[in-house]
């Protein structure tokens, strides 16, 4: 069989999508020395993949998602290489490709969250665009052969919402990138860190709650004398340029807001914080409060959608509407050794149940599953 895969938002700084994509494609290479592959990658990452399984290769695919050159012209690169299979790790599948496919949708935010505060776009251009969104959405989820999804949250919601059989809905969880031993220190003052400090892992958008993270810092730090740091780490896009723009605003002191820190960094960050706190309205999984428990950091999460389905009992739960809930959680926490040593055991408990490896192998089952469901 050959098996294409969209690897266009291949690597760290597509986010979790990026990851997602990366680490499917690397575990493959390990357990699939049968299937042929081929992973379109656009020019800015295609020296970020090399293959190292001789039925890998890579061609390039330089064009941008979401818009309209993907919808003509992605489709003419893909049919060239004479694929029996083509995975879509996002639901950004072209409406004109009509070949055999799986799609992953991962969450359905867009359309639980279609606020005009998420875009940067005018009115018209935004509405347009989720028009757009909406009907490839659902062209995805019509066609495919299967449709892969990353929590039982999701698929029910898929389900539910789109109107598809759950029966053509696998749930294969995710897993957090393996714990990396750094050998040489980092000083992380070069960022601004100088005081132990709660960390945020992730983008800015408005589902992750970060405005009201920031403001339940504020109510946390102002009894606490200014002896402690929120850290944020994420690609510094508009999002986070707007957070920036009320913390100026509103005076509010020890948060610091790094910009994309490389795995290579990132670590430490993890490795030397007290507390790791995930405010998310919304998720189809959430992998950074798992990265974080493998450095027996322990995790406060948002109550909401996957989240407890996903983090269990390695998690003390907030309401993340309430930022009065969310510092007292954090305070609690944190002045508790008993509650901090039970949710450092259970993270590591919690551990054992996610890997790539896994990832790789039931993905790779639903290919076999897929391609002799359609020869009959």
């Amino acid at each position: 069989m050959k098996i294409g895969i969209d690897g266009r938002m291949y690597g760290p700084k597509q986010g979790g999508l990026g990851r997602y994509i990366e680490q499917l494609i690397k575990h493959l290479e390990k357990i699939d020395h049968s299937n042929e592959y081929v992973i379109f990658l656009r020019k800015e990452n295609w020296d970020q993949y090399t293959p190292v399984n001789s039925k890998f290769k890579k061609v390039l695919a330089d064009i941008p998602w979401y818009g309209f050159k993907e919808q003509i012209f992605l489709p003419k690169i893909i049919k060239k290489q004479k694929l029996d299979l083509m995975h879509f790790p996002h639901w950004n599948v072209p409406l004109l490709y009509n070949q055999k496919f799986v799609v992953t949708i991962h969450d359905l935010l867009l359309l639980h969250y279609p606020s005009r505060q998420a875009s940067t776009l005018t009115p018209l251009l935004y509405w347009f665009k989720n028009k757009i969104f909406r009907l490839v959405l659902r062209h995805a989820a019509k066609k495919a052969k299967n449709i892969i999804t990353i929590s039982q949250f999701s698929r029910q919601d898929i389900s539910k919402t789109l109107k598809i059989p759950i029966d053509g809905i696998v749930t294969i969880y995710l897993a957090p990138l393996k714990k990396i031993k750094n050998t040489t220190s980092i000083d992380l003052s070069k960022y601004g860190v100088t005081k132990p400090y709660w960390l945020y892992v992730g983008v800015a958008y408005p589902h992750k709650n970060l405005e009201t993270l920031v403001t339940a810092w504020e109510i946390f730090s102002a009894k606490k004398d200014e002896a402690t740091q929120l850290v944020l780490i994420g690609k510094k896009n508009y999002f986070y340029q707007e957070l920036q723009k009320i913390i100026k605003e509103k005076n509010i002191k020890n948060v610091v807001l790094t910009d994309f820190v490389p795995d290579s960094e990132l670590c430490e960050f993890y490795r030397q914080a007290k507390l790791y706190v995930f405010p998310s309205l919304y998720e189809g999984f959430g992998l950074p409060p798992l990265e974080a428990m493998q450095y027996d950091l322990p995790v406060i999460s948002s109550d909401r959608t996957c989240l407890p389905e996903i983090l269990g009992s390695a998690a003390l739960y907030f309401d993340p509407t309430s930022n009065t809930e969310i510092a007292q959680t954090a305070q609690l926490v944190l002045t508790n050794k008993n509650i901090q040593a039970e949710l450092i055991k259970n993270g590591q408990k919690l551990l054992k149940k996610y890997s790539w490896e896994t990832t790789a192998s039931e993905t790779l089952s639903v290919y076999q599953k897929t391609s002799k469901k359609v020869d009959n």
